[in-house]
């Protein structure tokens, strides 16, 4: 099955993430990380921001395509809990971890931009750039990557409803290899696996981001508007970044 399924990746004419977008449909989410992990090798990298579901596409990952470098972006403004479920993730997991910051502190960006977050869309993207897609596209250049993993699923908002199993991200290739996996999907998951919660998961957090962006669903009536006072969703990654020096 794997065979065929990597010649029909390669077929000629055809757009690579397309084809491989078709190959990964048709397997389920631990044999896409096995065929990913077999076809591109060194060139694979992971991403995890520690968030609510996050584990399940770790354990996956640690499963099923083990030692592939797993990137944290450290804003600097993480809730406490999450720092503290990451190292307890990684311990569990074994997961092989690679910590990015910024090259700007979250003190030294407040006292010369203020918060950048709370100022419209023009200031979180700026925002996003200085803490999220530079560290990003650093940490890719880095470890000599050009393969992306990440645990993005249609289901957790409309800007990801359209998205394929791979696509171009600028000079990278990116892969979700639990795109369409719902959320009883991921809880039947957790529950196999016996995987621990996020902490705040229990405050009502449905989504994770930054202390000063992210909100309970109880407050915010829905997972769209727990980001961002409901501006945006996306925190910037997983959209081209319009600087033409990054590959993301």
């Amino acid at each position: 099955m794997h065979s065929s399924t990597q010649s029909q990746v390669a077929t000629p004419g055809a757009s690579p993430p397309e084809e491989l977008a078709k190959a990964l449909a048709r397997i389920d989410a631990g044999e896409r990380l096995r065929l990913l992990h077999r076809r591109y090798g060194a060139r694979l990298v992971a991403t995890t921001s520690f968030g609510i579901q996050a584990a399940a596409m770790l354990h996956l990952i640690a499963s099923h395509a083990p030692g592939v470098p797993v990137v944290f972006i450290d804003t600097g403004f993480l809730f406490p809990e999450t720092y503290r479920y990451a190292e307890e993730l990684t311990r569990r997991l074994d997961l092989n971890l690679r910590i990015y910051q910024p090259n700007i502190s979250a003190a030294r960006l407040q006292a010369l931009w203020g918060e950048l977050w709370a100022e419209g869309q023009a200031g979180a993207d700026r925002y996003a750039l200085l803490t999220k897609l530079e560290p990003m596209n650093r940490a890719l250049g880095e470890l000599g990557a050009d393969v992306w993993l990440s645990g993005l699923r249609r289901s957790q908002s409309k800007t990801r409803a359209d998205r394929p199993l791979a696509e171009a991200q600028k000079k990278t290739l990116k892969v979700y290899p639990i795109l369409d996996w719902t959320d009883e999907a991921i809880n039947d998951y957790f529950r196999v696996h016996n995987l621990p919660r996020h902490p705040l998961a229990a405050a009502g957090y449905i989504t994770m981001g930054d202390w000063h962006s992210t909100r309970p669903a109880a407050r915010a009536g829905d997972a769209e508007d727990t980001r961002f006072g409901g501006t945006k969703y996306e925190c910037g990654l997983h959209f081209d970044s319009g600087t033409p020096d990054f590959q993301i």
